[in-house]
């Protein structure tokens, strides 16, 4: 319990901290009704939200097969830092009194088979500026063994819709553009997902006191994602386990 509160993980990572099984220790959580993490505030462990999962899920055959992209986008930190630094006195009113800061759009690639990851922070979701994350992010995924893209999925923001550099970059890859269904974002599942632990584990994982800390923190971060981070649908193991040597 005490690790719970101080990591705020699962049983897939405590269990294995603790060389006890990840079934024991969902069974002392379930006892002591400790909510899920997806209800709860990632910096501050209180429940915030109830939410739905589901059953079904798939599961490309090899790398490069299917590749999920998106945009996620979070409010930048004022230099000295925000309320998360200060408490929620700091908001409303207080941050009506000051000039507006703006937003860090966070681009991330995810392999549907592997869940290998790459993001980059950017000013803006512009076509431009999505179509070159692709060729960078590909380049990336290149290094680790994935020489090949044969799907890109993608919502259907305008940027990713009408985009003509978008859709020259992705046919230079020789990559078909598949985007999701109106409404339907589970469709990108994968990146949806590593949305949210991108969250959890780095933008809110601790109080920093400026913008600049937490863009140098996301490099680090991704490198113990994709080599070191247990991901419970790999088996407990990262994402580089099922990449080809290279």
């Amino acid at each position: 319990m005490a690790l719970r509160v101080q990591q705020r993980r699962g049983q897939d990572w405590i269990g294995p901290e603790l060389s006890v099984p990840a079934r024991t220790v969902s069974r002392v959580l379930r006892r002591y009704r400790v909510p899920y993490l997806r209800d709860c505030d990632p910096l501050t462990g209180e429940v915030i939200r109830f939410s739905k999962t589901t059953a079904v899920r798939y599961e490309r055959d090899h790398p490069g097969e299917l590749v999920h992209v998106d945009v996620k986008k979070i409010g930048k930190i004022p230099d000295g830092g925000g309320w998360k630094a200060h408490g929620r006195h700091m908001s409303s009113s207080w941050a009506k009194k000051r000039a507006r800061i703006g937003y860090d759009y966070v681009h991330s690639m995810v392999d549907d088979h592997s869940r290998l990851a790459y993001s980059e922070i950017l000013p803006d979701e512009k076509g431009a500026t999505c179509a070159g994350f692709i060729l960078r992010a590909a380049g990336y995924f290149a290094g680790q063994g994935i020489t090949r893209i044969e799907r890109v999925i993608t919502e259907n923001h305008f940027s990713y819709r009408h985009s003509a550099d978008v859709a020259a970059e992705i046919s230079a890859l020789g990559a078909r553009h598949k985007f999701i269904k109106p409404h339907c974002r589970w469709q990108n599942g994968k990146v949806e997902r590593f949305n949210r632990t991108l969250q959890t584990e780095w933008a809110y994982r601790q109080v920093f006191l400026d913008n600049a800390a937490r863009a140098a923190a996301l490099a680090a971060w991704l490198e113990v994602y994709n080599n070191q981070r247990r991901h419970t649908a790999l088996g407990g193991m990262p994402p580089t386990s099922r990449l080809s040597p290279t």
